[in-house]
């Protein structure tokens, strides 16, 4: 395998998911109403039969890939992509159902809270656990030790067995303990969400840290900046298959472009169009900056709102608009297009109505548009629609070297400048 450290070869996982379908089932109301009988022959007629079906279910099928020394690995991908399975696996956790994987070099994983570690036993006894596992001496683990405590901050608590931990508690000694004992391989999957965003900054500093002295780290995230920032390379994940393996840019672009798209575009037909006399919508869509229907955006990147209409009479002063608000309901703004048409009257024709967002706008979260139309000075509406489209903008920049999220809801790109004064 010379530089590899992992390879893994036509991977597939499957499950077997049981069902029961009940058949034959008659309402009681049912049985009354239509004959009265002894109670004795309504239980022996109304028993429902049980039929047990099962269906198999394809975690992962045909995953193939090799990871050499020293590479820091994202994974990413939807819920239910395969991710955490495929983890699972390389961490000896479950078996593959076909295909192979081989490993050269400790692995040290931290997937759940709960997995690692025995409840019974304490903070300060588990981590000798794992470093035995980790197949360490007793010395080595006594070396590290005072390491571990501190990272995780938890030395009041060091000698209380870990199932009186909080969630929070457990986390900050898993991950310090699979960091510290220098594993050749570390496998992280989405677990760090539990600590508060201070650890969090810890645990990617340590992450890069592992990264730099040569050791292989495999990250699962849905915090796409902190895959940028820590990672060279993802694995693209899709339906239990791998998508794309390739450098972290192109990676984050295909799967910010493979989100259902369904809730980024509205067609209406001629029936149920939003409409008056004058004018009726016909089309609204979000569009990326390579101009394609898109439900899922990148924050550095451009995007643009757009609705077609068409007027069907003469209009002067005709004003088209969108309003929009985030998850939570709290206006974000709104816009209009008259400066973009240099006539005072529309005649009857198809119109698009464009507005382009630059990036840096918006920060990270869901937001929801609706459209109208209207003549100003006194606001005479013409039509309006409900909220019809929604998108969502993820933070791939992070802010800082800790690439964290800025709070609030816009998030402009601002320039600063520090002066050193010289005290006389």
């Amino acid at each position: 395998m010379s530089d590899t450290v992992i390879r893994v070869e036509n991977l597939s996982k499957k499950y077997i998911i049981g069902r029961q379908q009940q058949e034959s089932y008659t309402a009681l109301r049912d049985v009354i109403t239509n004959k009265v009988r002894s109670l004795g022959n309504l239980i022996k007629n109304q028993k429902s039969k049980i039929k047990n079906s099962q269906e198999e279910f394809w975690a992962l099928k045909d995953v193939s890939f090799d990871i050499k020394q020293g590479d820091r690995v994202g994974i990413i991908g939807r819920n239910g992509a395969g991710k955490s399975t495929l983890l699972k696996i390389l961490s000896r956790i479950t078996e593959p159902t076909q295909g192979s994987i081989k490993i050269q070099g400790r692995i040290a994983s931290l997937l759940e809270v709960g997995t690692g570690f025995h409840p019974e036993l304490t903070g300060r006894e588990n981590i000798y656990l794992n470093g035995a596992i980790l197949g360490m001496s007793k010395v080595d683990i006594k070396r590290k030790f005072d390491e571990i405590v501190a990272f995780a901050e938890v030395e009041k608590f060091l000698d209380t067995p870990v199932k009186r931990y909080s969630s929070g508690m457990y986390v900050r000694l898993a991950f310090a303990v699979a960091a510290h004992l220098e594993p050749e391989i570390l496998i992280v999957d989405e677990v760090l969400a539990v600590g508060d965003a201070q650890f969090q900054k810890k645990c990617l500093g340590k992450m890069e840290d592992v990264g730099k002295e040569g050791r292989t780290v495999l990250f699962v995230s849905h915090n796409m900046a902190a895959i940028r920032a820590l990672c060279s390379r993802a694995i693209l994940m899709k339906h239990g298959q791998l998508v794309k393996d390739t450098e972290i840019e192109t990676a984050l672009s295909s799967y910010l472009s493979e989100g259902d798209t369904s809730d980024a575009v509205i067609i209406w037909d001629e029936q149920n169009a939003p409409n008056s006399p004058e004018i009726r919508f016909i089309k609204a869509y979000i569009l990326n900056e390579e101009g394609e229907y898109a439900s899922l955006l990148d924050c550095r990147k451009e995007f643009s709102i757009v609705v077609e209409y068409k007027v069907l009479k003469p209009l002067r002063d005709l004003r088209i608009g969108f309003f929009m608000q985030n998850i939570e309901g709290i206006p974000i703004c709104g816009s209009n297009d008259p400066s973009a048409w240099f006539q005072s009257i529309r005649d009857p024709n198809h119109y698009i109505s464009k507005c382009t967002f630059p990036g840096y706008v918006l920060n990270a979260g869901m937001y929801s548009i609706f459209f109208g139309a209207d003549i100003p000075p006194y606001t005479k509406p013409l039509v309006s629609t409900p909220y019809c489209l929604s998108f969502s903008i993820e933070d791939i920049d992070g802010h800082g070297y800790m690439n964290e999220r800025l709070p609030g809801i816009v998030r402009p790109k601002l320039n600063w400048n520090i002066q050193h004064l010289v005290k006389l």
